[in-house]
């Protein structure tokens, strides 16, 4: 039951965030807001605002959550002012409304790494390895404590995050050339080959564990961290489409359950590093360039600037509908794949 309530707390915060960002945007801009809802499904509770406009919702499934805004559907409201409609703001007005979900999302995130850092203190990001065991492939091929990694396969490495992902996405078959440079300033190019052991491949290697203190460790550690994570996302989605991921590796609400199980077992800095890392994660999925995504409806805007004109709302929201089912059908895959991961 306990990992259930930190469950619907850690989605339910990561969704208040995005969806209070283009919330604040929209009432900056005068648009009619219906609903602010927390959650999907039925209605537990409903509470309207001093002016009797706004709905301030929380709903029986702990899952998602959203925003509805006048002029955002297909259906036209005679009782709202034409001018208080997001199809009647300015285009920069409508993107800074839909940006402003993930980009509250990546603030948050942004917050959250720099309390962890500045009170439990500010692990590394540069990708130096600490330590290398004797006899070990890593060793052997020349790799020495205190080398930092520049590239991996010819891949420019800029933080661990970047080395973490490599790592998992190596082919058993394949090595790894790693461009290093030596505590002396020199750089060498050392071609190492992995050994398995129990199903796991074993480069000998331990990465950069130092924990850095203060104020300014803490800025430069939420910095770098949550760029890394950002590129990280970058770099998953790319290997989606070449195939070095597989779609049954995603994860849904099932197994973002099973991994806040264990983000609790580990104490306060793991669920709040989790936190921002859904944060992250979120941010970035939503900025995609796919219908129902806000990235989606962002890609509308730069279509209406190039074309000079609107499309036409109907059409919009025709396409963001069956980009939403495309969405639940991929929800439900992911979610029937942790299913059987369970088991």
């Amino acid at each position: 039951m306990l990992y259930f309530i930190f469950f619907v707390l850690i989605l339910g915060i990561t969704v208040l965030i995005h969806e209070l960002g283009h919330f604040i945007f929209a009432k900056i801009f005068n648009i009619y807001v219906y609903e602010f809802s927390i959650g999907m499904g039925p209605k537990l509770f409903s509470k309207k605002d001093k002016k009797n406009e706004t709905s301030y919702s929380l709903r029986a499934i702990p899952i998602g959550g959203f925003v509805s805004l006048a002029g955002e559907e297909v259906k036209n409201d005679d009782k709202i002012p034409s001018d208080r409609k997001l199809q009647a703001k300015k285009p920069w007005q409508r993107f800074l409304v839909m940006f402003f979900g993930a980009g509250s999302n990546f603030i948050f995130a942004i917050c959250l790494l720099f309390i962890m850092g500045l009170f439990l203190g500010s692990p590394s990001t540069k990708p130096i390895i600490t330590e290398v065991e004797k006899g070990y492939p890593a060793e052997l091929a020349g790799i020495e404590a205190g080398d930092l990694v520049v590239k991996m396969n010819n891949h420019k490495i800029k933080y661990l995050d970047d080395m973490s992902y490599y790592f998992t996405v190596l082919d058993k078959n394949e090595g790894i050339i790693f461009k290093v440079k030596k505590t002396n300033g020199k750089f060498a190019n050392i071609d190492v080959k992995p050994i398995e052991e129990e199903g796991n491949l074993i480069f000998g290697v331990t990465l950069n564990n130092q924990i850095d203190k203060g104020f300014k460790a803490a800025v430069k550690y939420a910095y770098h961290k949550n760029n890394a994570l950002f590129k990280q996302m970058f770099m998953v989605v790319g290997s989606l489409f070449n195939g070095q991921i597989k779609m049954n590796s995603l994860s849904g609400p099932i197994g973002i359950y099973s991994i806040v199980g264990q983000a609790r077992k580990s104490g306060i800095g793991t669920l709040l590093y989790l936190l921002a890392f859904l944060g992250v994660n979120v941010g970035f999925i939503n900025l995609l360039p796919f219908p129902a995504f806000d990235g989606g409806r962002i890609l509308f805007l730069l279509i209406e600037k190039i074309k000079g004109k609107p499309i036409k709302t109907s059409t919009e929201n025709t396409i963001h509908s069956i980009g939403f089912v495309l969405l639940m059908l991929l929800l439900l895959f992911v979610t029937i794949n942790d299913i059987i991961k369970l088991n």
